[in-house]
This record gives C-alpha cells, structure tokens and sequence, in this order.
C-alpha cells in the first residue's frame, strides 16, 4: 500500500515576525546600553600612569592631598604665547591638576597674541602689567599670578660656543601649588627663626661697593633655598632675638633654633620653657660641635640625650683603600607622620651628626610625652667617642666606648597629644635634629631629601598633616655606569654578535635558494 506523500511531508512552521523583531530590538538596545556604561565608566573612572623615566608631570602627594581638602572651585588663566619653551610643559601639568582635582579646577588658555579683546579683558580684571608668559589662579574672589620664571630654571649656555639657552629644571608644580595654598589658606602661617647665638642669617648680606664703585652683591644666605622653599607653602619666616622681647609673640605658634654656635641664656631659656608649656612647637637643628649645656639640659627634660659622639663610617674608596667618612647616609623610619611617606628613602646628612638617646617609654609617659624617632643612620656607621683623636687606633669602633647601632639622631616629641593619631588633640609639639649642616645651600643634593624632611617636620609642628610630603624633584640626565666586565661584553656584542646576525641570517637565505 503506498504511503500518502501529503501524510510524510513536513508542516509549515509559523514564523514569528514580530518575536524576531523584538529580540533583534532587545540585543540593539543592550549594546548601545552596554556601549554607553562603557563610555560612561571611562569618562567619569578612568586612571591615569605616567611611565616616563623624569616623572615630570607627575604631582606629588603633597599636591594631590591639598587638592582634595580643597572645598570651593579654583580657575586658572593662561597666557602663553606659541613660543614659550615651557608653554606644552605648563598645559600637560594643569591637565594632571584637572584630573587630581575631580572637577574642581577650571582652565582657560587664552594666546595674548591672538584673541587680543579676551586677553585685554583679563588683564583689566586681575591688573596685570607684566608681558611676560604667566597663570593667573583665582579662588573665592582671590588671585595670585605665576610666571614662566618661577616655574623654569633655564641655563643661558655659553653664547661664545653657540650655544643655546635650555630649560635646566621645570619647577611648574611647586609654583602652582604654592600658588593654591596662599589662596586657600589665605593668611600666612608665621614661624620665628631664632637669632643671637650665631645661627646662619636669614637675609643675604647688603650689596658693597668695588674700588670702581660699581656695586657687588652680597652674599648669599647660607639657608637661602631653605627660606624659599618654606615660604613657597604660605609661610612667612621672620626674625626673633630673645634678647628684645619679654616673651614669644603669641601670633608665632611655631619656632626654629637652626645650629646654635653659643648657648642660651637663663632667660632666654625660661622663654622658650614657658613657650613649650604653652603648647608651643619647636624645631631644633643642633650643630654638635657647638657648645650648648643649656639647650641640652632643656632637651634632657623633654626626654632626648644629645650624645658627645660624631656618627662614622668606613667605606671602600677603591681595591684596598679604605677611608673614613662622618657624612651620614640616613633612612627614614615609617612610625611617625613626618617621615611616613618617606619610609625607607635613604638621604645624605652632610657634616657632623651626633646620635640621640631616647628615654624608656615608662619615663617618657610619666610626663605625657610621646617620643618617636625619626631617621636612622644606616649599617656601618657607629657613635664615636674619641671623634678629636690623631690616634688611628682610636678611630675604630670599639665595644663599650662607641656607642653601636642603632643610631638615631633626629626625633619627634609630643607632649599632651593623644595616641589615636586620628585625633586632632591640643599638645606642645617639638623636633630635633642632631645635624644643621644639611639644610644649608652647600649641601642640599638634587633629590631634596633633606628639604622634604624639614618641611614634613614644619607641616607637622603647624598641625598641616595634610601637606605632608615628598616635593617634586629636578629631573637628572640618565647615565650609565660601566665596570671593566661590562665595557668588555658591550664590546663583545657591538663587535661580534651584531654583526653575526645579520651573517648568519644571510648565510641561510643563501643556502636556501641554492638549493
């Protein structure tokens, strides 16, 4: 019997039309829903690296920190013709700003030399007069202006060989930032510089006549970069000679005693008792070959031995050459918020350097005083005793008359502050150093370590927390330091196999089609 063919073949299925639609609507919709998130997120939470060698438009911690404690909105004003040789420098940093800042900083780069009506109205609001390239920072109806001077250090070169001026530093940040700072926190913070006991001066000295009468320059103070370094975070230094005054003027909160060559007198040190009782803040940079029983008898009460010691070394300068070196290498301990942030960064303390003794934590509480050690001579040194001997043999380390590690040599005392150090507690601060060589002009080095420290010390002492930590640095030309063994590869390898690739290479192209 045959089968019906209509009985076998297969029915016609219904098609869905308006089912596929949909379906075609709905994955339409989830990927341009899918492509808007995207954009969305990267807009809004994106990051950014920067991967160059110099880092130089990298903010530092310290900018970013004070960028997120600001409330209000900031704008900036540029005025940078096409030619200026930091113009680029100055728009790729205030993009950084912009990003750190999330939203609260406004830029508008206007050329002078173009849109001439924009620029003139500008000028009329902020009374500039200058013609030269230059920001203008403006935050609750307050402004400030940055030029392109203070944000460069440019090498003039040497026009007799041709050669051209260049761009030795861009010092872009620490302008800008200093420049925020003076307009967020408005009044400068005021810190007395101690005088009278032949610490270095503040001001450079007077100009003097030549035998021609033209007039020569004075010479530089000694802590010049020092004093422009703290001035540029909203800081005013001013003169303070405890001979003239019946007590510390209450507008300064905060006092430096930088390398003392004479010792205090009673009085004077009744001055600086009453103002630590008063919750005063000190800095104290001891010169350890200066002579100053009574300053040290002060710090014995608060806690800190200075020692009759000179922190030394021995390094190899050579094969079998050894010498003796009293320039300390110190590291940075992480416990206290001066130095967090420069935890484990090694730095050159140029000049003598004693070591301190802390009193036991048990005595120390006794007078509510929190005693925190701050740097740290690295390994190999020792404290010598014998540091003014001609005897060779004395000069060694030896057990029970040198003092070994570890060796500190500058602190952190606190006195009635609280031990949450999230808690913002009134209390009588104080740091001590046993070195005053370091901040001085002939030994700060290129990385600014020693300028990072003293203004995470200063910050500390004015309860500013938040502006602590490590400055931008110069950038440093990259160089390359060969041993023998390693001239001898490189020649190896510019001489041999360099040329053996290609060799080789060529040799089996030709093998190939010869055969």
């Amino acid at each position: 019997m045959a089968e019906n063919p209509s009985s076998t073949a297969p029915k016609n299925r219904k098609i869905h039309r308006v089912r596929i639609g949909l379906n075609v609507l709905a994955q339409v919709a989830l990927i341009l829903f899918l492509a808007v998130m995207v954009n969305y997120l990267g807009f809004e939470h994106y990051r950014r690296w920067d991967l160059s060698r110099d880092k130089k438009y990298a903010l530092s911690d310290k900018s970013k920190r004070f960028l997120h404690s600001v409330k209000g909105k900031m704008r900036i004003t540029v005025f940078f013709g096409p030619n200026n040789p930091i113009g680029q420098d100055v728009q790729n940093l205030l993009t950084e700003y912009q990003y750190a800042a999330k939203g609260k900083i406004d830029v508008e780069n206007i050329d002078p030399e173009r849109s001439l009506s924009r620029a003139k109205e500008v000028f009329d609001k902020y009374k500039v007069v200058s013609d030269e390239s230059l920001l203008i920072v403006d935050y609750d109806g307050r402004n400030k202006t940055v030029k392109a001077s203070e944000m460069a250090e440019v090498d003039q070169g040497n026009p007799m060989l041709g050669e051209e001026p260049k761009i030795a530093a861009f010092k872009g940040e620490q302008a800008i930032t200093s420049a925020m700072i003076d307009l967020v926190e408005g009044k400068k913070n005021a810190i007395g510089y101690v005088m009278g006991h032949k610490e270095p001066p503040l001001a450079d000295a007077p100009p003097s006549m030549s035998p021609a009468l033209r007039p020569n320059a004075g010479e530089r103070s000694p802590i010049s970069v020092l004093k422009t370094f703290i001035e540029n975070e909203n800081i005013k230094i001013q003169e303070l000679n405890l001979f003239d005054v019946p007590a510390i003027p209450a507008e300064l909160k905060t006092i430096m005693i930088v390398g003392p060559q004479y010792d205090f007198s009673d009085r004077e040190m009744q001055l600086l008792r009453e103002f630590w009782g008063k919750q005063g803040r000190i800095l104290i940079l001891l010169d350890p070959s200066a002579k100053t029983p009574k300053l040290a008898a002060f710090l014995n009460e608060v806690g800190v031995r200075v020692n009759d010691n000179r922190l030394t070394a021995m390094i190899k300068t050579g094969i079998q050459e050894v010498a003796r070196v009293r320039d300390v290498i110190g590291k940075f301990l992480p416990e206290s918020p001066i130095t967090k942030r420069l935890a484990g960064v090694q730095a050159p303390f140029l000049g003598g350097t004693a070591s301190l003794t802390l009193a036991p934590a048990e005595q120390s509480r006794g007078g509510n005083l929190k005693l925190q050690p701050l740097v740290e001579a690295e390994k190999g040194y020792w404290g010598e005793a014998d540091y003014n001997s001609d005897d060779e043999t004395l000069l060694q380390f030896t057990a029970g008359r040198d003092q070994d590690a570890p060796l500190n040599f500058a602190v952190a005392i606190e006195k009635g502050g609280s031990a949450d150090d999230r808690v913002q507690a009134n209390s009588a601060r104080m740091v001590v150093v046993a070195n005053s060589a370091f901040v001085q002009d002939n030994a700060l080095t290129q990385d600014q370590q020693g300028l990072d420290f003293v203004s995470g010390s200063i910050n500390w002492l004015l309860n500013r927390e938040q502006l602590i930590g490590i400055a931008p640095k110069v950038p440093r030309t990259l160089t390359f330091s060969l041993d023998e063994k390693a001239l001898r590869n490189l020649r190896w390898l510019i001489l041999v196999l360099m040329p053996l690739i290609p060799a080789v290479i060529g040799t089996a192209v030709w093998w190939q089609r010869r055969a």
